[in-house]
């Protein structure tokens, strides 16, 4: 067996053995790849996870400098409340038409520079046009079925288990360590 896959499943196991160590060693680990203590406040799941993670930046480079970068600047354009300058903000271009049903009559809504028009009216949100349709409050989005990220929820980006890690792992290697920062 290669050097380097022997490296490989060394640090796969020893990634897979961080959910099954006590919090106390989970923060000495923690001390030994960061360099610093843990702050207080974070839960084994997430010591667990970021050890394994820094590991492998240890074993195969972490995030590219243009990456880093990039994410930079999309933290600093969020901070000024700025999504689409962060290039995050999910928009309807204009042009798109919404059909929705309701009580057994079609609306179709139409984005349109300055909104949304429906019934030769230009409104400024769906949130407006649903409460045309249907006399009540709506939020827009929801009425119309779209989805937008949400901002707040912690597994919008979906399951962060240490699987994916290793998976992750896996990739960084197929890619030959290249993004070494």
């Amino acid at each position: 067996m290669a050097k380097h896959s022997i490296q490989h499943a060394a640090l796969e196991a020893e990634i897979r053995r961080l959910p099954d160590l006590s919090l106390s060693e989970l923060r000495d680990r923690w001390k030994a790849v960061f360099g610093n203590p843990a702050p207080p406040s974070l839960r084994r799941k997430f010591l667990a996870q970021a050890v394994a993670y820094q590991m492998q930046v240890e074993a195969y480079g972490g995030l590219s400098n243009s990456t880093k970068r990039r994410l930079r600047e999309i933290v600093e354009a969020l901070r000024r409340g700025n999504p689409d300058a962060a290039g995050v903000a999910r928009t309807i271009r204009p042009g798109t038409q919404m059909p929705r049903q309701w009580r057994d009559k079609t609306h179709i809504v139409t984005a349109v520079s300055s909104g949304f028009e429906w019934n030769g009216h230009t409104y400024k949100s769906l949130s407006a046009v649903a409460k045309q349709i249907t006399g009540t409050n709506w939020n827009g989005y929801a009425f119309f079925g779209i989805k937008r990220p949400s901002m707040t929820n912690k597994n919008a980006a979906g399951s962060r288990r240490i699987s994916n890690v290793l998976q992750t792992a896996s990739l960084l290697r197929s890619k030959g360590g290249q993004n070494r920062a």
